[in-house]
């Protein structure tokens, strides 16, 4: 059953970033003019909270935090070590990071933006939150005790 689960989530990764790709790194040479990196956190958040189009900003706000979804659901499926809230968080953060570096630097019309980089990064943990963490416990349950569980006298350390 492990094997099936990995095997899924393997797959559903694969899935997650063709369309990943798809979205982010696709040239867009219409938007050239408008486009503009941003290196300020919270910058572009507060801009498309401040302008009139509210579908605008849920979609460009939802659809960053959306994105990192997947990425805090199917990182502790795949790993063991891909486990907790500081580690999903630094994968996501690293992986978006480098998303947004290749996007900015190679794609045209597109432009690094740090805040795309938190969104999909919030996305993730709070993916990590509702499921991931449940799902990764049920299908790689740890196999020794926590730190604080073992004995002193405890010779496995």
């Amino acid at each position: 059953m492990r094997v099936l689960v990995t095997l899924t989530a393997l797959a559903g990764m694969v899935a997650f970033a063709v369309v990943l790709a798809r979205l982010t790194l696709e040239a867009s040479p219409a938007s050239v003019p408008l486009t503009h990196s941003n290196l300020t956190p919270g910058r572009s958040i507060e801009n498309y909270l401040n302008q009139p189009g509210f579908v605008d900003t849920v979609k460009q706000l939802g659809g960053n935090v959306a994105l990192g979804v997947p990425f805090g659901i199917l990182l502790p499926l795949l790993s063991l070590k891909a486990r907790g809230f500081l580690r999903v968080a630094l994968i996501t953060a690293v992986t978006m990071l480098l998303v947004e570096l290749v996007q900015g630097a190679l794609v045209t019309g597109r432009a690094f933006d740090v805040d795309d980089v938190l969104l999909n990064t919030t996305g993730a943990l709070i993916g990590y939150v509702l499921l991931g963490r449940r799902l990764g416990r049920i299908v790689r349950p740890r196999t020794r005790p926590r730190w604080w569980q073992r004995r002193l006298g405890d010779s496995t350390r």
